[in-house]
């Protein structure tokens, strides 16, 4: 007894001393990965969990945790992927909720137990975490060394337009030998489509009861819908839509569709492929036993979406099915949705270059912010016809059609200045305001977060019904108008429409919008 007291002691004041010396030896670096520059925090592990915003060119959002729990989806907070909690339980959560890896090693003729990421097992193995973050912001990555087993592993998020979040996985063999693994890695709590923020907050047990995940077993697709749309009334409701995960890399895996067997693979007892789970949290977990040569390594990915209609679900089934080159259309429609961000930043002086390279990413991060929540001209000073015409029908029927003769006119493209022209020819006051106040704005996307949840979102960039693009703006009346007045400068001609609506939400009716007015505030 006495020895294990010793021991004990032992091994506490040798991890207090490491991680007195991991977190003198945190540091940021920038770093080139492949083509991408990335920010790295050294021993990223030794700091308080931090939260962070990960951003897209689309209607993407996720909020990500230092120690890897998460909250994403896609629009809103209604057609989540995972819960949208406050920041704290999203942090809480990191162990049951996003990412789950675990490897059972063969190294030494021994077979080890190691789960990245994790509070579990924590001194069992020397390991060293590291988090990259893109300076557009729109990519992270987590990273563990293993120095005992000498293996590295790391976690990618990234976004994709056509399919959705992008997981990729990659294990590195650091050793001289040859290294045998059991692996078991994906992402757990998935929600099913229809499951709305308000319900999941106050009634997640319910929400439970009505889960049912399936498997498609030919292409490995796990579908994650509702047995029925949970309403309080005497009437059939069926869930129409799913959400859903599929993987690309690991050959002839097999699937777990909960989190129930995670312990039994922890204690090496054989896995049972899951086809159909009902009551339970969703998960998408692959298995397989892989073989790293010396300084070789294994990548594969799991890719998942959300609000997918039957029609969307059975085309995906197909793409999975019979297109050779998947991979590397994921890949290019990333690197697609990357140059969209670039250019939106770039519209509003986002991209600066001078001998401070941190300062040139700070600037980039705040341009982009900003324009995240005041939005950015659809097309510098260039109006199209349907737009502005929606705009006014919903904002003043009767003018819309005292002046529809004036609207035929119009050709499809116009500028500002025609419409400024148009609007000082007018002899109805009320079409000269409307003209002076419309501003075609997009890509305001969020104000708000899960730190304080009072600030609801939704990313509106494109129809369901036809897939159009949608423009529009939205969120505090008073924080979108601040943000406004960083985007005057780079288009000057627009300041006074941005003063017009100011003015008239400020003294008219910022409280309540005009019904049907597509500009929330």
């Amino acid at each position: 007894m006495g020895g294990e007291k010793k021991n004990s002691f032992f091994l506490s004041s040798q991890t207090l001393l490491s991680s007195y010396n991991t977190f003198n030896s945190m540091e940021l670096q920038s770093v080139q990965i492949g083509r991408d520059s990335y920010f790295k925090i050294t021993d990223s592990d030794a700091m308080r969990p931090f939260f962070m915003s990960i951003v897209s060119d689309s209607d993407h959002w996720m909020f990500i945790s230092s120690n890897g729990g998460l909250s994403a989806g896609r629009k809103n907070a209604d057609y989540s992927l995972f819960p949208y909690y406050t920041d704290d339980k999203i942090t809480e959560s990191a162990e049951i909720t996003g990412s789950k890896s675990i490897f059972l090693v063969q190294y030494g003729g021994t077979q080890h137990i190691w789960e990245p990421f994790s509070s579990r097992y924590e001194g069992i193995h020397r390991t060293s975490r590291n988090l990259y973050k893109h300076i557009f912001g729109n990519k992270i990555i987590f990273e563990e060394i293993n120095h005992d087993l000498q293996l590295t592993f790391q976690v990618e998020w990234d976004s994709s337009d056509k399919f959705g979040f992008v997981r990729k996985s990659r294990l590195t063999n650091n050793a001289s030998n040859e290294v045998s693994i059991s692996l078991l890695d994906g992402i757990q709590n998935i929600l099913p489509y229809g499951v709305p923020n308000s319900l999941q907050n106050t009634a997640s047990n319910l929400v439970d009861a009505y889960k049912r995940s399936e498997l498609d077993r030919a292409t490995g697709l796990g579908i994650y819908a509702l047995s029925a749309i949970i309403v309080d009334k005497a009437e059939p409701s069926e869930a129409l839509k799913a959400n859903v995960a599929w993987s690309l890399g690991l050959e002839n895996p097999t699937y777990l569709l909960s989190s129930l067997q995670l312990g039994s693979f922890r204690k090496g007892i054989p896995l049972r492929q899951e086809e159909d789970i009902k009551a339970e949290k969703g998960a998408y977990f692959l298995h397989s036993k892989i073989s790293l040569p010396p300084q070789g390594e294994k990548e594969w990915m799991i890719v998942a979406n959300v609000n997918l209609s039957q029609t969307a679900v059975a085309q995906l089934l197909g793409l999975i099915k019979n297109e050779k080159g998947l991979n590397q259309l994921v890949n290019e429609d990333i690197a697609a949705g990357a140059k969209r961000l670039l250019a939106l930043n770039a519209t509003a002086d986002g991209l600066q270059l001078t001998s401070d390279h941190r300062r040139d990413t700070r600037h980039f991060s705040n341009v982009l912010f900003n324009i995240m929540r005041g939005g950015i001209f659809d097309h510098n000073y260039q109006i199209e016809k349907w737009d502005f015409s929606h705009y006014l029908s919903n904002a003043n029927k009767a003018v819309y059609e005292n002046e529809r003769a004036v609207m035929d006119k119009l050709p499809a493209v116009f500028s500002f200045f025609d419409l400024k022209e148009i609007a000082a020819q007018s002899g109805d006051a009320h079409f000269t305001r409307l003209c002076l106040e419309y501003m075609p704005l997009k890509f305001s996307r969020r104000h708000g977060d899960p730190s304080r949840p009072w600030n609801w979102f939704s990313i509106n960039t494109r129809s369901e019904k036809d897939g159009s693009k949608i423009l529009d703006y939205q969120g505090n009346w008073r924080d979108i108008f601040q943000n406004w007045e960083a985007t005057c400068p780079f288009l000057p001609g627009l300041h006074r429409e941005h003063g017009a609506e100011v003015f008239e939400c400020d003294h008219f009716r910022w409280v309540q919008p005009l019904p049907g007015d597509k500009r929330r505030l």
